[in-house]
C-alpha cells in the first residue's frame, strides 16, 4: 500500500503557506473499482490558540470519515465546504465513487445534500465495528504506515459487502467521469447525447445517486479546474475563462465569487504558487 502525500487536490483550496497538516492518500485494492476512489488520512498539528481552516470544493461523491471525536457519513456540500483544524488530530476517510453513496445510505443521496449523519445511524452495527477497529489502530502514531494499513483494511472490510456495484451505479460513475474529464462539456444536453438519456432521466439519476443536478456537476468541474489553473499561475483570469468555455470573464467571476466568496484574481494572489 503506497502513500501519496505531496500533491494538492484540485478540490482543495489550500493556502500554500499552510503547514498544519499532511494528507496520506491510498488507492483501493483491486476489486473496489467503481465503489472507492481512494482512502485519505489527514494528520494535523495546529499551535495552541491557532486555527487552520480547510476549504474544499467537494467532488460529487459521499465521504465516510472516522476521527478520534466523531464518525460521520457526509453527503455532498453543494457550496464551499470548510473544516477548521485545531490542536493535534487525525481522521481516516473514504472518498467514495459516485455510485457508492446511495449504496451506503441504502437510498437516495438527496437526503444527505449539505448535511452529514452519524456513521452508526447509516451503517448500524457495522458502523460501530468500523469505529472500534479504526480508533485503536490510529491511537499510537497516526503517521505510522502500519496504522494506516489497519485503518484502511477496516474500511475495506466494511464496504466490501456493497460489491458489486449495480448497473445504475456504473452508469452514474460514467456520467461523472465524462463531465470531469472533458472541458468541452458545458451544457447538460451534451451529457444527455453522450449517454442517450432524456434530460429528465439524467436529472432523476443524478438527483437519486448524488443528491445534485447535472448542471451542478458541470459547474463544479469548471470551478475546480479554474481554481487549479489560477493556483498554477500560468494563465490570466481572462485566459482561464476562455479555456473553460465561459461566455466571458464576468461570467466566470460571478460563478467563482458565488461559491468561494473570492474573486478569481484574489484567489490567485492568495493561493497561487
Amino acid at each position: 500500500m503506497k502513500a501519496d502525500s505531496d500533491r494538492i487536490e484540485r478540490a482543495h483550496l489550500r493556502d500554500p503557506d499552510d503547514a498544519s497538516h499532511v494528507i496520506h492518500r491510498y488507492d483501493p485494492d483491486p476489486g473496489f473499482e467503481g465503489l472507492v476512489q481512494r482512502f485519505w488520512i489527514p494528520v494535523w498539528s495546529v499551535p495552541p490558540g491557532r486555527e487552520a481552516p480547510q476549504k474544499v470544493l467537494q467532488y460529487p461523491v459521499a465521504l465516510l470519515v472516522v476521527a478520534s471525536g466523531y464518525a460521520r457519513f457526509y453527503g455532498v456540500a453543494s457550496g464551499l465546504s470548510t473544516t477548521v483544524l485545531t490542536g493535534d488530530g487525525w481522521a481516516v476517510g473514504v472518498l467514495c465513487a459516485p455510485a457508492a453513496g446511495s449504496l451506503v445510505a441504502r437510498g437516495s443521496m438527496a437526503a444527505y445534500t449539505d448535511r452529514h449523519a452519524e456513521l452508526a445511524d447509516v451503517l448500524g452495527s457495522d458502523g460501530d465495528r468500523l469505529v472500534e477497529r479504526v480508533r485503536p489502530a490510529m491511537a499510537g502514531d497516526p503517521h505510522s504506515p502500519g496504522a494506516h494499513r489497519a485503518a484502511v483494511s477496516a474500511f475495506a472490510d466494511a464496504l466490501r459487502p456493497l460489491l458489486p456495484v449495480d448497473a445504475e451505479g456504473e452508469l452514474v460513475n460514467r456520467v461523472v467521469a465524462f463531465v470531469e474529464s472533458d472541458q468541452d462539456v458545458v451544457r447538460v444536453a451534451q451529457v444527455c447525447a453522450e449517454f442517450g438519456l432524456s434530460e429528465r432521466a439524467l436529472q432523476r439519476l443524478v438527483h437519486r445517486r448524488l443528491g445534485l443536478t447535472p448542471k451542478w456537476l458541470i459547474q463544479r468541474r469548471r470551478l475546480q479546474e479554474a481554481a487549479g489553473r489560477l493556483r498554477d499561475g500560468d494563465t490570466t483570469v481572462g485566459e482561464v475563462a476562455a479555456l473553460l468555455r465561459y461566455a466571458d470573464q464576468p461570467h466566470l467571476t460571478r460563478d467563482f465569487v458565488r461559491v468561494t466568496g473570492m474573486r478569481p484574481g484574489e484567489f490567485a494572489a492568495r493561493y497561487g504558487r
